[in-house]
């Protein structure tokens, strides 16, 4: 059963920098796609980002291109969302999902986000102005 656990969440000011951690479990030598998700209140959830370890790519929105970094420690079994120059539009619960390849970048590439089989519980993150 995978578990998927985010952290690294918190208040920041604007131009500021966090990263988040997605700690995965129970992959059990599966090959696994991991994207970054964020919902802010009365918004519809959208993906920030995504990585596919098998395949060696990675993606993100227009939003956040150029300021936020996607990245794996396949030792750990954890991803990294560091994200840099945040701004207040930034501010939302962020989630990891998990998907066994090829199925994670299909439902990455197509948007079909609630496809995604695992979730973890959000971390919150807030930047201020």
């Amino acid at each position: 059963e995978v578990q998927l656990v985010e952290s690294g969440g918190g208040l920041v000011q604007a131009g500021g920098s966090l990263r988040l951690s997605c700690a995965a479990s129970g992959f059990a030598g599966d090959d696994y796609g991991i994207g970054w998700f964020r919902q802010a209140p009365g918004k519809e959830r959208e993906g920030v980002s995504f990585i596919s370890r098998s395949l060696r790519d990675t993606y993100y929105a227009d939003s956040v291109k150029g300021r936020f970094t996607i990245s794996s420690d396949n030792a750990k079994n954890t991803v990294y969302l560091q994200m840099n120059s945040l701004k207040p539009e930034d501010t939302a619960v962020y989630y990891c999902a998990a998907d066994k390849e090829p199925y994670g970048s299909s439902w990455w590439v197509t948007g079909a986000w609630s496809e995604f089989e695992y979730w973890g519980q959000g971390t919150q993150v807030t930047v201020s102005s």
